[in-house]
């Protein structure tokens, strides 16, 4: 596809075309990332961290591609079908949550431009401020999730898949792991000006329990790294 049809779709809240989310599945690599580094503010930060969660799962299902159907991985070929078809799922998933996260980040633009003069404005602009910005927390959140599963998909394959492609498997988790991470960054921005309760406390804990999960990615690479230099 045309890289300016995906550019006439988007647009950051300053662009000509503020407010319009792109689709992702319609761009092109080199499309999306002229956005990215363009001075509109979305995408940004969380959209980049969906788009190495996809990576990490495109990269899962091509060691899985590259395992099933040979004899000689006969033994593996159930768990690595499995592993596919959820990878396949979590691509798709994560450029959802690209798009998601865009949308949010536009809703609380949004919210902020509203009026202010008088003392009902600025209780109603107060009120909008604080749910967008729970919302906006919400995709860097599943963004973590979808992370930390790409994460425990390349660990279900490390022995149990083609082992020419290990190296490839170590990336995949990597992306993921530095996914989660990206994304956290994203979801803590958002907490910071949240009021501490009940709803901040969980949207922490969640996020914890994904960051420990992608911790296990960097644990995997490592191990590849030392098998591939002994």
């Amino acid at each position: 596809m045309d890289d300016a049809n995906g550019m006439d779709d988007m647009g950051g809240t300053n662009g000509p075309n503020a407010g319009a989310i792109a689709d992702t599945n319609a761009d092109t690599i080199a499309g999306w990332l002229e956005r990215l580094a363009s001075a509109d503010p979305a995408p940004g930060g969380g959209a980049a961290a969906a788009m190495q969660v996809a990576i990490g799962a495109a990269l899962v299902s091509m060691v899985t591609n590259l395992t099933i159907g040979k004899p000689v991985h006969a033994a593996h070929e159930e768990n690595a079908t499995q592993v596919r078809e959820r990878a396949d799922a979590l691509r798709a998933e994560a450029l959802r949550l690209g798009r998601e996260d865009e949308a949010a980040f536009t809703a609380l633009m949004t919210a902020y431009r509203l009026p202010r003069t008088t003392e009902e404005e600025r209780t109603a602009r107060r009120d909008a401020v604080r749910s967008a910005t729970h919302a906006a927390a919400l995709p860097p959140l599943a963004i973590a999730a979808a992370a930390a599963d790409v994460v425990a998909l390349a660990e279900s394959l490390r022995g149990r898949s083609n082992p020419h492609v290990v190296s490839d498997l170590a990336v995949a988790a990597a992306a993921a792991a530095g996914a989660a991470e990206s994304a956290a960054v994203n979801v803590e921005v958002n907490l910071s000006s949240l009021p501490d309760g009940d709803v901040k406390a969980e949207l922490t804990a969640d996020l914890e329990e994904h960051l420990a999960v992608a911790e296990r990615g960097r644990a995997l690479v490592a191990d590849i790294r030392r098998e591939l230099t002994r």
